[in-house]
């Protein structure tokens, strides 16, 4: 059988059971998902605090995320391909290591300079983190549950943002800078434990073939294999197009943009971050349920993400008074909680297009797509605040520059990736016609 699940067909034969025990060992490792999405996002409520300990400016404050973003993205087809060779568990067990030592670091850095290396080293851990969880999730569970178990990924991803903005966000204020950073890290240690003694790559009987070990030769061909589908590629710039506007909001110039520029106080931003996080999984639930039962309607639903964040950013920044009213800034966070659930539809588009071995490394190439556009809009972002005088209306105004290459993109290769997925489902369905001799 293909990786294609043709909605409304029972499962092939062979195929992972899910159930109980499945969903059981996902937890485990969608946890270890859960804490690095805390841990990646703390900057987020900490940036006024980071620039005051540390003494920097916009750009260099948005270095921190830059940097974090750069080694996630690097990090994604070599995450991939440790994926499809190692298995979940030694990947996410190396992750939590890393992730922890990052934070704890971050904790205790003296100076700019280490705690640039500490989320660098957070940003590495972080890395290998989701990827994993969505194999883990195509090793437990059936192939027609994948749209809603990765929107369930997300949706825990969210969580964890939701942990940064209400908990942490209280303990840095409360508590102090190291010890709230230091004590967060203590999460990282349990979810190490939890991997470590409970985690099964997949269930018994589903092993998956070895792989013999090529060197680099098999590297190049997984990597040029899944690059030349039309699917892997659409679902880069599906990615590439929705997230970044959410993404660079919570982990970074939300709070600015909404203190500075919008003169909110701390406590409002943070209710507004908080609605980014809350919109975010009751859309991701939503967008699940819609693309596991019409695959017709992903395009549709990530087109129509982009354009309303665009025309909701676009009310924002144009408006004619000194600061936006509230009710259009609840209205565009409730629309930037979207934005994720759209990017996990860039998985749905290169998961079908890829066999079972080659996964791993499809699912790092659709991910580099928003951290890549993320860390170019945080970078833009600051070098625009600092010669503008912080102006955020022009600083802003550079998501609309990546949307429409993304966009622009997306139209290219929709017409190729919906004809190779049509070929595939007609090549799935005559393999499964048994004929009477």
């Amino acid at each position: 059988m293909s990786a294609t699940a043709i909605p409304g067909d029972p499962p092939p034969e062979g195929a992972p059971p899910g159930g109980r025990r499945a969903l059981a060992v996902w937890g485990v490792g969608v946890s270890v998902y859960f804490v690095a999405v805390i841990f990646r996002t703390s900057l987020g409520v900490a940036g006024l605090d980071a620039a005051d300990r540390f003494h920097v400016n916009a750009s260099a404050l948005s270095t921190f995320s830059i940097l974090q973003l750069l080694v996630y993205a690097g990090m994604q087809i070599p995450v991939g391909l440790l994926v499809d060779r190692l298995g979940t568990k030694k990947v996410l067990a190396l992750g939590a290591v890393l992730f922890t030592a990052g934070q704890l670091g971050f904790a205790f850095s003296p100076t700019y300079g280490t705690a640039l290396a500490s989320r660098a080293l957070l940003g590495c851990g972080d890395a290998l983190t989701f990827i994993s969880v969505l194999r883990l999730g195509s090793r437990w569970f059936p192939v027609r549950r994948g749209p809603l178990v990765a929107q369930f990924a997300g949706l825990v991803g969210m969580a964890g943002n939701l942990v940064s903005t209400l908990v942490l966000a209280r303990l840095l204020h409360g508590i102090g800078w190291t010890a709230a950073f230091a004590g967060s890290a203590v999460a990282g240690a349990v979810v190490l434990v939890l991997v470590l003694l409970f985690l099964k790559d997949h269930p018994e009987g589903h092993e998956p073939e070895p792989l013999p070990h090529q060197g680099a030769a098999y590297v190049r061909r997984q990597i040029a294999a899944s690059w030349r589908e039309p699917g892997t590629r659409l679902g880069l710039w599906v990615h590439f197009t929705t997230q970044f506007p959410a993404m660079v909001f919570l982990l970074l110039w939300g709070l600015p943009f909404l203190v500075e520029a919008q003169g909110l106080s701390r406590a409002v931003a943070g209710e507004l971050l908080t609605l980014v996080v809350l919109s975010n999984m009751v859309v991701g639930l939503v967008y699940g349920q819609i693309v596991a039962r019409h695959h017709g309607a992903r395009l549709p639903l990530a087109l129509g993400t982009v354009g309303t964040t665009a025309a909701l950013w676009a009310a924002t920044l144009a408006y004619p008074g000194p600061h936006a009213p509230m009710w259009l800034l609840i209205v565009l966070c409730t629309v930037l909680g979207a934005c994720g659930p759209a990017s996990m539809i860039g998985f749905d588009f290169a998961r079908p297009a890829n066999p079972p071995e080659r996964q791993g490394t499809a699912s790092g190439i659709t991910n580099m797509g928003g951290f890549v556009a993320s860390m170019t809009t945080l970078f833009a972002i600051g070098v625009l605040l600092d010669a503008t005088g912080d102006d955020y209306s022009l600083a802003f105004s550079v998501v609309f520059v990546l949307q429409a290459v993304g966009v622009s993109q997306i139209l290219r290769l929709r017409g190729r990736a919906a004809r190779r997925e049509r070929e595939r489902l007609v090549a799935s369905r005559v393999e499964t016609v048994h004929v009477p001799v």
